[in-house]
């Protein structure tokens, strides 16, 4: 294509133009043609203006307007235990797990959403090391592990380190803080998707920043986390957001979610 001057507007404008191409002993000719879309002129601005819907107006600060607060750090209302209360123990806005109680799981159930949740590691334990420092875990929709860890000059397997998917994909950076600095997890989460019948349609995909960095990138999760053997699919609907007790306590605050 070239551009050549319209005798009667005084405009260039596009216009076809024949290329030789070479190729060894081979000669190609080729007429190259442009899209309509260098076609301006034939355009008005106003036909690819779009006004509605008109997107809801959502306030940021202190967190989404529309989000769902589970915890403010004022309770675990929002929550329960295995089998009765959420029995972590509350104070100074912060939730730290209790050695022998159980995990704890959102009342509310999440499918595809956004997930905002800080936490903080305990003070580094010369007898510890590994998995077993700092360990503790965030499994959306109950079954898809989100590690939390100790990672902060802690070696361990990479895809067990804080911000993998547990046993499945290695955090592309490690972003980790020392042990009793606060570290957000920001999540986006798409869920899988089954037939009617149960049978797997679409794996689930997620995206997580640790502290402001991309450590998964619109990754496919395998299946439901496993500890020994290869992770599996089995059908469910929306569910629960669970955060596991290891015994060894790390702290929580400033959780919420938004529904996508």
């Amino acid at each position: 294509m070239g551009l050549a001057k319209n005798s009667n507007t005084n405009k260039l404008k596009w216009v076809p133009k024949t290329l030789l191409c070479v190729s060894g002993s081979t000669f190609l000719v080729v007429t190259s043609t442009l899209s309509a879309a260098f076609a301006v002129d034939e355009y008005n601005p106003k036909d690819t203006e779009v006004w509605t819907p008109t997107p809801k107006e959502v306030k940021p600060y202190p967190f989404p307007s529309d989000a769902i607060v589970l915890f403010d750090g004022n309770n675990l209302d929002q929550w329960h235990g295995h089998k009765g209360p959420a029995d972590w123990d509350v104070h100074n806005g912060i939730t730290t797990i209790k050695p022998g109680a159980t995990g704890i799981a959102t009342k509310e159930k999440f499918c595809d959403m956004q997930l905002h949740i800080e936490w903080r590691t305990p003070e580094k334990d010369p007898e510890r090391s590994g998995q077993r420092q700092g360990n503790s875990g965030i499994y959306i929709q109950g079954k898809y592990e989100l590690q939390v860890l100790d990672s902060y000059q802690n070696p361990t397997y990479v895809n067990g380190q804080a911000g993998s998917i547990y046993k499945q994909s290695i955090p592309l950076v490690n972003a980790s803080l020392p042990p009793m600095q606060w570290q957000t997890y920001d999540v986006i989460y798409k869920a899988p998707r089954f037939s009617d019948s149960g049978e797997l349609l679409e794996k689930a995909n997620i995206t997580v920043l640790h502290n402001g960095i991309v450590v998964q990138n619109n990754v496919e999760i395998q299946g439901r986390t496993q500890h020994k053997g290869p992770p599996y699919y089995e059908a469910h609907g929306c569910e629960s957001i669970y955060i596991q007790n290891k015994n060894i306590k790390v702290s929580y605050r400033n959780i919420w979610a938004r529904h996508l």
